[in-house]
């Protein structure tokens, strides 16, 4: 096994050969050969650190898990995590960031750089511009990186500061008025301090009514080689992003899914508005105390404001006056809600990591633990309906601009905050017994404390979560395994206050086991997995079904729920051959509750009550690039398909399919690119909301060019 400082010297002595033996120009034809062989790896990355927080390669880890890299997210013209969903297998867009992960609802298991602290976190969309890559991880995650859904979670890698003297500027023209630019430069200050500094800026319109959104982002970065055991890597990013019209809910539809307005329809009046700004600041230490034994501490902090106005659909209007208010009255009334939230966020963690060369057993050992306090400010106004000066809204013949916020009559909901701690350590043991058999055992203990500032109310809970796992090898290009992990959330305090007299709820708690097979095929060029799960949750809040609920100290609500997720997903990765890459996949998921309350809200609230909502039984992605080297140009074409779900209403959401393009071609140091998504302009909904505010719509087609130059 080699260690750091070992592959160092390697790589040392073989430079050193090379310069003193050969001549100039076999070193020029060496150096040649070397970067054409790195080039063709496009989309396919075989290390992460995702899933073990080690060093173990994608095909040695026993569960599934994706690596979007940053040469999928250029060619894509990704700019949001939104457009990345196609290429990820089982998971699809629920709302703003959440997603359906193997059909559970998620939007706080995010994490960055394999720390919590998302300055996107409530209804912002992560950006990419600060992004190298994208790694998924499929299933409970809980035994190493704590509380969260059973479905899975996401951890995007920033970008770094770098020795290697890289210049590039991008500008963007696109439809609906988009425009943008960015700048990313590094290099080297010193023999030992590496920079990072870039910017970015970009305004779009929306094909939704009342609707821009801009976005700018700072980042800076400075890595130092304080030894050779020792780098430490600093960053700072600054983000503001001001959306306007926001917040964005659905356009109605019938039950069958049929928009009933153009899907440019909104609900906002052009005077609305979310805006965030965001301060990040980040600091990751990394010694080796010998070659076998080293620690990782990353520190990150986040101050996070958001402030936003918005008129939300409430309930349809008898402007006919035939007694029922409905869809043929054609109004729907409006509240307004003033809000301002602002989150102060830091995290902490430390890893160990040892290796010990047995002579039968090749342990390597993580200890673990990590800290996250967030502190939170929260105010909320409203004003209701026509008596508090809100304007009905007519949504077919749409009556925009008659209502005047500066003559509302706000009510104010009240303030409140909430602070909460997370505190979790944890040992994992990676035991390779020889080249075809590794064993993987992990524990994790949780302690979370909850605060309501404005009521006085705290609780405190913990968790201890296991994971298990056996890989074996029959060949080196074949990995067959099976895993079990469990996940735990703790519930919310303002959940855990409402039946503080009854006794505390207990946390959600997910156990999950899968089967899978990775495979390497033509000499490490591509890779594919198979992998087939069952995911039973329990201990899941709903509404208790006694009528007599609230009552007499019988609780609102109970740990009754139980909910059962079976499905497979299938991803392949690589090059095909010399000129075509590709990223495929396929996701089964079938989610349904076995106990509890039907019509809750974890389900629709009629239909098919035991199907969860928005969650798509068939979705497969496809993203190949065909590269033609005699004019330096590659041409790409994507395709996603998500099957039927249903809105939290019952509704149908349609199954779609979606195609798009892009075509690129470099000349010496600029690169072109333009990207068609939607190339047929089809007519769709990503996801399902409530009846009133309908369903979430997909985007028509639209063109992206992006002008890259690297200096």
């Amino acid at each position: 096994m080699f260690t750091r400082k070992k592959i160092l010297l390697c790589l040392s002595l073989s430079t050193f050969i090379v310069s003193d033996n050969l001549s100039a120009a076999t070193k020029e034809k060496i150096e040649t050969i070397e970067v054409v062989g790195r080039a063709q790896q496009y989309y396919l990355e075989t290390e992460s650190k995702i899933g073990t927080k080690t060093d173990l390669s994608l095909l040695e880890l026993p569960q599934s898990a994706q690596v979007l890299t940053e040469q999928l997210i250029i060619d894509q013209a990704a700019r949001d995590i939104t457009d990345l969903y196609r290429s990820i297998a089982g998971v699809s867009e629920f709302s703003y960031s959440g997603v359906t992960f193997r059909g559970f609802r998620d939007d706080a298991n995010v994490f960055y750089d394999g720390v919590r602290g998302d300055p996107y976190s409530g209804f912002g969309v992560p950006q990419l511009f600060n992004v190298s890559r994208v790694e998924v991880l499929k299933g409970p995650a809980s035994a190493l990186y704590g509380g969260g859904e059973p479905g899975g979670m996401i951890n995007y890698v920033t970008k770094k500061p770098s020795f290697n003297e890289k210049r590039v500027l991008k500008f963007t023209l696109g439809d609906n008025a988009t425009y943008g630019a960015s700048l990313d430069l590094t290099g080297g200050l010193s023999e030992d301090i590496a920079y990072r500094l870039g910017g970015f800026y970009e305004q779009e319109d929306s094909f939704r009514n009342n609707a821009d959104a801009k976005n700018t982002e700072i980042v800076g970065g400075l890595t130092f080689n304080l030894s050779d055991a020792t780098t430490l890597t600093t960053s700072v990013d600054w983000i503001k992003q001001d959306l306007g019209g926001n917040r964005l809910r659905g356009v109605p539809t019938d039950d069958q899914g049929n928009f009933l307005v153009d899907p440019s329809y909104n609900a906002n009046e052009k005077f609305d508005y979310q805006n965030m700004e965001a301060l990040v600041l980040q600091a990751s230490l990394n010694h080796y105390f010998t070659d076998d034994f080293y620690v990782n501490t990353t520190f990150r902090y986040l101050d996070n404001e958001r402030d936003q106005a918005y008129h939300e659909s409430r309930e349809w209007v008898d402007v006919n006056s035939d007694g029922e208010a409905n869809i043929d009255d054609q109004t729907i009334k409006r509240e307004y809600r003033k809000q301002y939230r602002a989150n102060e966020e830091s995290s902490l963690t430390t890893d160990f990591v040892y290796t010990i060369d047995g002579d039968h057993i090749t342990h390597q050992l993580l200890f673990g633990a990590d800290i996250h306090h967030v502190d939170t400010e929260y105010d909320y106004l409203r004003a209701r309906y026509e008596a508090d000066g809100v304007a009905n809204l007519n949504i077919f013949t749409l009556n925009y601009g008659l209502t005047d916020p500066s003559t509302y009559n706000l009510t104010d909901q009240g303030g409140d905050g909430v602070k909460t701690d997370r505190y979790g350590i944890y040992v994992q043991d990676v035991m390779k017994f020889n080249e075809q058999w590794t064993f993987i055992a992990g524990l994790r203990y949780d302690n979370f404390k909850e605060y309501n500032k404005a009521t006085d109310y705290s609780y405190s809970d913990h968790g201890v979560t296991p994971r298990a796992a056996l890989t074996y090898q029959p060949q080196e290009n074949l990995s067959v395994y099976i895993n079990y992990s469990e996940s735990f959330n703790p519930v919310s305090s303002s959940d855990q206050e409402g039946v503080a007299n009854e006794g505390l709820l207990a946390p959600e708690t997910g156990k999950q086991t899968e089967l899978g097979i990775k495979s390497s095929w033509l000499d490490g060029k591509i890779m594919s997995t198979f992998a087939i799960y069952r995911i039973n949750k329990q201990n899941v809040v709903m509404s208790n079904p006694d009528e007599n609920a609230g009552d007499n100290g019988i609780p609102e609500l109970l740990n009754i729920g139980e909910v059962e997720s079976n499905g497979f997903e299938s991803t392949l990765v690589g090059d095909l051959g010399d000129n075509i890459t590709i990223t495929a996949n396929y996701a089964y998921n079938d989610t349904i509750v076995i106990k509890g309350v039907t019509g809750d809200t974890i389900t629709n609230s009629f239909g098919d009550g035991s199907k969860f909502t928005n969650a798509p039984r068939h979705q497969a992605g496809l993203w190949t690039r065909y590269a033609i080297s005699t004019i330096d140009s590659s041409i790409a074409f994507g395709v996603n398909y998500v099957s039927k779900q249903y809105s939290l209403a019952g509704q149908t959401v349609k199954p779609f399919t979606v195609f798009d393009m892009s075509w690129t071609t470099r000349w010496d140091d600029l690169l072109l690119s333009i990207n068609i998504d939607n190339l047929l302009d089809k007519e769709y909904a990503v996801s399902g909301f409530s009846q009133r505010n309908g369903h979430f719509p997909g985007s028509p087609r639209s063109v992206i060019g992006q002008l890259t130059y690297q200096f």
